[in-house]
């Protein structure tokens, strides 16, 4: 039988340690302790389509609960610098993303806000650029310091994901704690890793080690971020297909606001979870252990016997 790893995870969009070059940086900060209940519409245009998705948000005490579209039973629970994977009320896994060496530069610049209006609130909306180019527009809640909007711009300046609130109330939700089953090790338990240290602007800000083997490394370019996975087994993409970038082929999967890959390598196998524009999966890709193939003797004992390890899905 053969063995795979599922890969079901959310990441935060606005990560542990921001990089702004205004004062951006404190309304983000701010946002983070909004307490509010809301109803969201997710629609992103990807080269395998439009994925579209309708969520239900609730955050106090700096938590974030999002209704989960992977399934029914499953809510993943957020908190800003840090996630975990909710599964019937049980805490399947979870970690606290730390950014273990110095602050990068800035990425981004940010102008100054535009007062605008949201769902019938006063609001101030942001432009974020990057080398001349708007990558994201978000759009913030004057009392209650909400994100109401994010959008996110391909280079081209081509619409690459919009989230956006269709109801908002800025009550304070009620709170619902999960005993947690399984925590993945940070970096300063001494967790070591080939993984690079920046990839395309990205630096790396943490690293993890679960029970059953997998390594798990947190990215960010102050906005944007993805995690990187190595694991002993193959990795299931629900949905996936062959996608050829660079000079891989890898399998890929667009969700409402975020990609996956997964390839095989010599000793095991990848993958990639995050919310980047298209255009930059090449260099991202391309930074990381190239798809190679096994070999026929490995992949006879791995489809007969499986590994070693039977690892849990995260």
């Amino acid at each position: 039988m053969r063995r795979t790893v599922a890969l079901v995870i959310a990441l935060v969009m606005i990560p542990a340690s921001a990089a702004w070059a205004t004062d951006l940086d404190q309304v983000l900060e701010e946002s983070k302790d909004a307490s509010y209940r809301a109803e969201q519409v997710i629609t992103c245009s990807t080269p395998d389509g439009a994925r579209n998705a309708v969520v239900e948000l609730s955050q106090a005490s700096g938590e974030l609960h999002i209704g989960a579209p992977v399934a029914p039973d499953v809510e993943v629970a957020s908190g800003f610098g840090g996630w975990s994977l909710v599964r019937d009320g049980d805490v399947v896994s979870s970690a606290t993303v730390d950014d273990a060496g110095e602050t990068p530069d800035p990425m981004y610049s940010v102008d100054e806000g535009t007062p605008t209006a949201y769902l019938g609130r006063q609001a101030t909306m942001y432009r974020m650029t990057a080398d001349g180019v708007v990558r994201a527009e978000l759009v913030v809640d004057a009392e209650a310091g909400a994100l109401l909007r994010v959008v996110t711009f391909n280079a081209d300046g081509s619409v690459f994901c919009e989230r956006r609130f269709v109801t908002f109330d800025p009550s304070p939700p009620p709170t619902a704690q999960s005993e947690s089953a399984a925590d993945v090790q940070p970096s300063e338990t001494g967790v070591e890793t080939d993984l690079p240290e920046t990839l395309g602007g990205f630096e790396r800000l943490d690293v993890y080690r679960d029970d059953d083997g997998i390594l798990f490394a947190y990215y960010s370019d102050g906005f944007f971020s993805f995690a990187v996975f190595q694991t002993p087994t193959l990795v299931a993409v629900d949905g996936g297909s062959k996608a050829t970038v660079g000079d891989g082929t890898y399998t890929r999967s667009f969700g409402p606001g975020q990609v996956t890959y997964a390839w095989e390598t010599q000793g095991g196998a990848m993958a990639l979870v995050g919310d980047l524009p298209p255009d930059m999966h090449q260099t991202i890709l391309g930074g990381l252990p190239a798809p190679q193939d096994p070999g026929l003797l490995r992949k006879l004992w791995r489809n007969l016997f499986g590994d070693a390890r039977s690892p849990r899905p995260i």
